[in-house]
């Protein structure tokens, strides 16, 4: 039985109703709904600008004479139908394989994500995802249920087992930062161990232009384990870890409780909301974070 080990595509569809639970999107001045104040541009009104090409754009939108005098491909946008970028940005790190409450960390990821989709579709967005990888291409921007289902598909395969490519969160936000376009919505789900790896400057650098969201994923024994002897199996061979013992006790915290301390610490203060969202939690707990006011960098 894999259920809350490995996520199912059936799974993450059937999360569609917990986006309904937020309000309505917002709406254009030319009544299209959409969560940008600025203007929806696409095809079919006005021209508005052109800008460079991000894969998923469509190609009959291709500006040729911008093209051919930059020596890069341009794309054009037209006023009212200009959508947000919603970019999923997933964790893949072994420690989220693993979990004693409800699920695993890596199936609450997906599940996360697959509410993060749902909710940029109702919001009328572009919806792509990515993780640390110099071998698997991102999911290109996409609207409408295909583009979330092709999230969907990713996260299934992603979070059923852990890649064997995984070149770390890091790597996943330098690839993000060449996708995103200025007031792009940024989902990160990630372990907390995975967060002291990034660099504290990528941080703000990202949520000057963006709004970025972080659901750092815990299990209960991570941050409160019983103090009590726990026996773990290493291999052939069994480890009985004392944690009434204050050394062993410390130790543990110090590996899975100070990095989450640690990230819900630091990045309020440079720009970025975060959530805690523990294995046994409801998936759509974070919800209220979308929309919400960016915090104020330090």
């Amino acid at each position: 039985m894999s259920e809350g080990i490995v996520p199912t595509l059936a799974e993450l569809v059937a999360l569609r109703g917990s986006a309904q639970r937020r309000g309505p999107a917002r709406q254009g001045r030319h009544h299209v709904a959409g969560p940008a104040q600025s203007q929806l541009r696409g095809r079919g009104m006005e021209y508005a600008e052109s800008r460079e090409y991000v894969a998923g754009d469509d190609v009959r939108h291709i500006d040729w004479r911008l093209t051919a005098r930059s020596g890069r491909t341009h794309t054009k946008l037209f006023q009212a139908e200009r959508e947000r970028l919603t970019l999923i940005v997933a964790d893949t790190a072994p420690a989220l394989y693993f979990g004693t409450r409800v699920r695993f960390k890596s199936v609450q990821a997906a599940r996360a994500g697959a509410i993060a989709a749902w909710s940029s579709l109702r919001d009328g967005d572009r919806i792509a995802a990515l993780r640390g990888s110099v071998a698997e291409a991102p999911v290109p921007p996409a609207s409408g249920p295909r583009g979330a289902l092709r999230v969907l598909d990713a996260l299934v395969r992603w979070y059923t087992a852990p890649p064997l490519d995984d070149t770390g969160l890091a790597s996943a936000l330098d690839n993000a930062a060449r996708l995103l376009r200025p007031g792009s919505r940024l989902l990160v789900l990630a372990d907390p161990r995975s967060i002291a790896d990034v660099p504290d400057v990528r941080w703000p650098a990202l949520a000057a232009h963006h709004e970025v969201v972080v659901l750092l994923l815990t299990d209960p024994l991570e941050t409160d384990p019983p103090a009590d002897t726990l026996p773990f199996a290493l291999g052939a061979r069994r480890l009985d870890l004392d944690l009434a013992s204050p050394a062993q006790r410390q130790a543990w915290r110090d590996e899975f409780r100070q990095p989450l301390d640690d990230a819900l610490d630091r990045l309020p203060r440079r720009g970025v909301r975060v959530w805690s969202l523990s294995s046994d939690a409801a998936s759509d707990a974070w919800l209220p974070l979308l929309g919400r006011a960016q915090p104020q960098v330090a």
